[in-house]
């Protein structure tokens, strides 16, 4: 702001508008004064607004988007601020339509008022939130509430959250193998203690405690596991992640690729005649003028994907691996004792001899 402030949105400031410094300084305009604006739909109606703020344009804005005004407000200076409740009082949100004829003399119908509404926030949780809230609070389906910088967030993590999908995916199947194997050993190990249990349940030992005996073992087992995978894991973990994660951003590259270049295939036109009917060659999409990221100008700039990673082994990682290992070997424990208990020492040591 150059001198004022901003207006205020209830409906005592109705009226109260922003302009750039450019237009004050040409119209000899200051804060406090007043001006009046036409009313595109009847000449011989005006509305008188007042200034209660002056700005200065630090960047070079964009030419402001198309509507029935769009030829004599290519000046971003020329853009004038105001609130919807200011709109409202006006009757400007009414949905008054006007005829707008261009230079080949061909009529239109067009929106008066064409009205664009922009939210900023200081995280995509809190965008989040805003979508779900102004959708429970009755948005209508002709409003579309969009973020050019979410969905370019949200692409740019399009090969992480796949690394993420396929590490689950794997973490899911080694686990299941993992208990499978565990239990098979777990029964091997049984078996080929067999003897030994017999003779321990025949001196009077209970199976309850040989059991427990046996989940000891099991457990310690696991806890020299989880500590060597720990280990390796972290060391491995950076170096492996980022190179299954070049090979996502390379895959979703190539199918950028593929996406733009069947983009500018279906855009082609005829080989051999132009749009004035003269003859022409046969275009493509790679004699488009490039960006500075070398794709065609009409895409944009090419989205930056992530392509590192930093991988960690924090406390709460090697909370739940003590967790699974836990849970593994209860499994392989409860396998055990269904085993212990099912034998008869008498019978054990009867076959021995």
């Amino acid at each position: 702001m150059d001198s004022g402030q901003v207006f205020g949105y209830g409906t005592d400031d109705d009226g109260d508008v922003i302009i750039s410094k450019t237009l004050a300084d040409a119209n000899d305009l200051s804060v406090g004064g007043t001006f009046k604006v036409a009313d595109i739909t009847d000449d011989t109606k005006t509305y008188t607004l007042t200034i209660v703020g002056i700005y200065s344009n630090t960047t070079e804005n964009t030419m402001p988007m198309g509507g029935p005004m769009a030829s004599t407000a290519s000046d971003p200076a020329n853009a004038i601020y105001t609130s919807v409740s200011t709109l409202d009082a006006l009757g400007l949100t009414g949905g008054k339509t006007i005829e707008i004829t261009d230079a080949r003399g061909n009529t239109r119908e067009t929106q008066a008022t064409q009205l664009s509404y922009t939210y900023v926030f200081d995280g995509k949780a809190q965008y989040d939130r805003f979508v779900a809230d102004v959708k429970a609070n009755g948005l209508g389906n002709e409003y579309t509430v969009s973020s050019a910088d979410v969905e370019q967030y949200e692409a740019s993590l399009v090969p992480l959250n796949n690394l993420a999908t396929f590490a689950k995916t794997l973490l899911i199947v080694v686990l299941c193998v993992g208990a499978v194997v565990l239990v098979v050993l777990t029964i091997f190990n049984i078996r080929e203690r067999k003897y030994e249990i017999g003779v321990l349940t025949a001196i009077g030992v209970k199976k309850a405690k040989v059991a427990a005996q046996f989940a000891i073992e099991l457990l310690a087992v696991t806890a020299i596991g989880l500590a060597l995978g720990v280990g390796v894991g972290a060391a491995v973990s950076v170096p492996v992640s980022n190179s299954l994660l070049a090979s996502q951003v390379e895959a979703q590259a190539t199918q950028q690729q593929q996406q733009r270049a069947q983009f500018g295939r279906d855009m082609q036109p005829p080989s051999g005649v132009g749009q004035d009917g003269a003859t022409t060659g046969e275009g493509s999409l790679s004699e488009a003028p490039k960006d500075d990221n070398g794709a065609p100008q009409q895409w944009g700039h090419a989205t930056q994907m992530v392509s590192k990673v930093n991988a960690t082994v924090n406390w709460a990682t090697i909370g739940w691996m003590l967790l699974i290992g836990i849970g593994l070997t209860l499994l392989a424990s409860l396998v055990a004792a269904v085993f212990v208990m099912r034998y008869e020492p008498l019978q054990i040591l009867a076959n021995r001899s």
